[in-house]
């Protein structure tokens, strides 16, 4: 088993290791300026995973953290005046490397970070047919929240999942 080391998004050259694992692994196609949106903003919600001996980029998550526009008093009541709410953009995790839990890691690391910074639920899509990151996220306490019917590109549908913090 390899040994893992998780840092931070740190700087421009973190994005060709991050971009190539995410461009063979998701179906949807991304541009540089895509990923520099999350990276530029929200760094610290760019985890990279990285193995120690292979010297190389094996996983990795984007994520990103904005004011919600619903109206917080409706669930929080009157002390609270905005929802703050986590999104995960991009999960992937070298297949090579999988099983071993880089993907749940990275995962409850991005979790624990947009906690920290005041995040009150998180969302995500992924497509109905990705049984392995829907099993990895309901196990983290997601939930189907909806179907996306045709969301992809490709014409595929996707469930967006939900986890309350």
């Amino acid at each position: 088993m390899a040994t893992v080391e998780y840092r931070i998004y740190e700087k421009e050259s973190d994005l060709e290791p991050a971009m190539a694992l995410i461009d063979q692994d998701l179906s949807e196609p991304y541009s540089i300026y895509t990923y520099r949106y999350f990276v530029q903003q929200w760094p610290s919600l760019c985890i990279l995973a990285f193995d120690k001996q292979a010297d190389k980029c094996i996983g990795v998550i984007i994520c990103k953290l904005e004011p919600h526009k619903t109206n917080p008093t409706e669930y929080f009541g009157e002390n609270k005046t905005v929802l703050n709410r986590g999104y995960i953009g991009m999960v992937a995790v070298d297949p090579q490397y999988r099983k071993q839990g880089v993907g749940s890691s990275l995962v409850v690391q991005a979790l624990d970070a947009m906690k920290q910074q005041g995040a009150d639920e998180v969302i995500l899509e992924a497509e109905t047919s990705n049984k392995g990151a829907l099993a990895l996220y309901e196990r983290l306490g997601f939930i189907r929240e909806k179907r996306l019917y045709r969301y992809y590109l490709s014409g595929a549908d996707a469930f967006r999942l939900k986890l309350w913090l």
